[in-house]
């Protein structure tokens, strides 16, 4: 890791050398989150506009310079990242936006941008020869470190609260996890994670934990920077649980900033449901963030008790950037609209950042000549029972033509989705 400078407290602002062992503030305890600062001069000679538009790696793998990993374990991973970023076909001329980028995350190996922290989380773990990673999920961290893992021989012990999804139980048990779904919420499965990784000494892959892993989140804003020629939309939106990843998003900006490959880091905005949204509440009243309900239907995103609160607000103070809350019929909406409009199938909390947009766009938070950049950070097959919420029965009937003519003639003047 010669291209760490070292790691610094966001709390106390204590420093440290860089060690792999090291995941919290000896000063500050668990609530002391570490950042990764790296060395901007050994890196910026490296990492130009010319190393990458040779570079023929076209996964997370072609922003090594800047990533806390050694490239010697990085040889057999799944290829995460390099991501599709479409211009938006439809809904940027619904909502009157002439630049509407769409990064779809879901298009990773395990359909999800947790993908990106837990493929570093598997690299820290064989440089560190440990044989097993543990983490606390509420569905997404849990299987994407699942399928990472078990591409590495690297067995993992998963925690999951019981409302956990059955498509992201299935991903965990096909990848060969051991599954611990534990009575009660989030806190109480993170709880019992900490407790479990403290007591057997496992690799530890909680991203609000473990500082490197926002390294790899960050990767999905360098990989919006460059497939916009560095020059990146106005406005990034995001989807918010514990603040890790949009952590991710602002460091990703802040790291290209620093290295003059862009001008100016957007604005950054937070989405939270109004069924869990601690950050979108501190941020509105100025003050500290306290514990919530988790009651949504975004579970990706239904964290009461945040654990990166200083990274997750600094990222939209810093850039200017504003937090919104969204109700769950607001991101139902989204999901239906983000499907039928671009052809992109999202869960709940990835179709967040839409319903973030279009009440942005209605409350004029985002003007008229402003670019936007929503990521969508997983796949809409992770939460079946809310997708199928949201559609009617399909038409059965026999191979019969008449049949069929019958039928058309019948429901000519319906909409496709009644």
């Amino acid at each position: 890791m010669k291209n760490i400078k070292y790691l610094e407290c966001t709390l106390c602002h204590n420093k440290y050398k860089p060690q792999d062992d090291l995941m919290t503030c000896l000063k500050c305890g668990e609530k002391g989150i570490l950042d990764v600062v790296y060395d901007y001069d050994i890196i910026k000679p490296i990492l130009t506009h010319e190393y990458l538009a040779k570079n023929k790696n076209f996964n997370i793998w072609r922003y090594l310079p800047i990533l806390p990993v050694d490239e010697n374990f990085t040889k057999n991973t799944l290829s995460v990242g390099w991501t599709p970023l479409y211009k938006s076909n439809n809904l940027s001329k619904k909502y009157n936006t002439k630049y509407l980028y769409i990064k779809d995350d879901g298009m990773n190996p395990t359909q999800s941008l947790k993908d990106r922290a837990s493929v570093i989380a598997c690299v820290k773990a064989l440089e560190m020869k440990m044989e097993i990673i543990s983490c606390s999920s509420t569905g997404n961290a849990a299987s994407s470190l699942a399928g990472n893992a078990a591409r590495l021989g690297l067995k993992t012990v998963i925690f999951v609260p019981e409302r956990a999804p059955l498509g992201k139980l299935l991903q965990l048990k096909m990848y060969g996890a051991d599954l611990i779904k534990v009575k009660g919420d989030y806190k109480a499965a993170f709880n019992l994670s900490k407790a479990a990784i403290d007591h057997y000494g496992w690799y530890n892959r909680n991203a609000a934990i473990n500082p490197y892993l926002v390294e790899g989140k960050k990767t999905v804003a360098l990989e919006i920077a460059e497939q916009l020629d560095f020059k990146p939309t106005d406005w990034v939106i995001v989807s918010v649980g514990d603040g890790c990843t949009i952590g991710g998003v602002y460091k990703g900006f802040s790291d290209l900033k620093e290295l003059g490959l862009i001008s100016r880091i957007p604005k950054i905005m937070g989405v939270q449901s109004s069924g869990c949204a601690p950050f979108c509440e501190a941020f509105a009243n100025n003050r500290e963030l306290e514990e919530t309900e988790e009651n949504t239907i975004a579970d990706s995103i239904a964290v009461g008790i945040p654990r990166n609160p200083v990274k997750g607000m600094d990222a939209v103070v810093k850039s200017h950037g504003t937090y919104i809350e969204v109700s769950d019929d607001e991101i139902r909406k989204a999901m239906k609209e983000l499907a039928e409009s671009e052809g992109i199938f999202a869960e709940p909390a990835a179709a967040a950042s839409l319903a973030g947009f279009i009440k942005a766009r209605k409350d004029k938070i985002i003007q008229d000549n402003e670019s936007v950049t929503f990521i969508v950070t997983g796949n809409g097959l992770k939460d079946q029972k809310t997708a199928s919420s949201l559609i009617n029965d399909w038409v059965e009937m026999e191979p019969d033509l008449n049949q069929l003519i019958r039928h058309i003639e019948k429901h000519k003047g319906d909409k496709p989705h009644e």
